[in-house]
């Protein structure tokens, strides 16, 4: 018999708006509105493996394959919702031993909230429709989490490799604008690096969103403004260093003028 992934001590209630499923020994959280289709997947097969088995799936390469799918569920009857679903799998120097095994409950339930909290606070980020947690050993699991999709974009580093003057003018005020609601919202992004922001749309019109949000704290101080600047000054930096991305020093103070001004 597996052992529960929440002990009687860490009765886990889910944010309004969300519901807890057991499917097969296998426990989820999702929106209300895809319980139901998120319940019948689990029944057959992970949601990574549903995914990766849809005829019209787009693998995204991250850390491992993510894949871009239409989940089943919305709103109203018989819709569909424009979905990524990734299986979570540590990084870092023991990436390649621990792989995807994590300690139940894993950092999903953190990234749920903390994706709330942002969101509330007006900082652009991906909603998490659901996520799901299947045993594996003791109190170990795996970890499939399924956002929105976000509209057609790339990450910072990509957009801003093809872009021109004028669309690199735009990238700068849009990451401005994400940093400024960053302070708004209080929160600190341990790891704000180029490929944590990801840019939608064109033009002026563009719109830039905070990815890996299970790496943000809310501490009360009245810094964030500069630590998070800073750091993700120095991963601009590295890019620049290791894989020639044109982003000098000069537009790293242009970042700054326009970031750190009136907070």
């Amino acid at each position: 018999m597996n052992k529960p992934l929440f002990s009687k001590h860490e009765t886990y209630h889910p944010p309004n708006g969300y519901i807890q499923l057991t499917v097969n020994g296998q426990y989820a959280v999702a929106c209300q509105w895809a319980a139901p289709a998120i319940r019948e997947l689990l029944t057959n097969s992970t949601l990574h493996d549903w995914a990766a088995a849809q005829k019209d799936h787009e693998p995204m390469h991250g850390r491992g394959i993510n894949y871009g799918v239409m989940l089943p569920a919305g709103f109203e009857n018989e819709a569909s919702t424009a979905v990524v679903v990734r299986r979570n799998r540590h990084g870092g120097f023991l990436g390649p031993v621990t792989g995807e095994y994590f300690r139940s409950p894993t950092r999903a339930p953190l990234e749920l909230s903390n994706s709330l909290r942002l969101t509330s606070a007006g900082v652009n980020t991906p909603e998490v429709v659901a996520y799901a947690l299947y045993p594996v050993l003791m109190n170990f699991v795996r970890c499939d989490v399924v956002t929105r999709r976000l509209p057609d974009g790339g990450d910072l580093p990509e957009m801003w490799a093809k872009a021109d003057s004028s669309g690199r003018a735009n990238l700068l005020a849009g990451v401005a604008s994400l940093l400024k609601s960053l302070v708004r919202a209080g929160a600190k992004h341990a790891d704000l690096n180029l490929k944590n922001i990801y840019i939608a749309g064109h033009g002026s019109s563009l719109t830039a969103y905070l990815l890996d949000v299970d790496r943000v704290t809310f501490p009360e101080c009245d810094n964030i403004a500069k630590l998070n600047f800073n750091r993700l000054a120095r991963s601009a930096r590295k890019w620049r260093t290791r894989w020639g991305l044109d982003f000098d020093e000069k537009t790293i103070k242009r970042l700054a003028t326009l970031s750190l001004e009136m907070n």
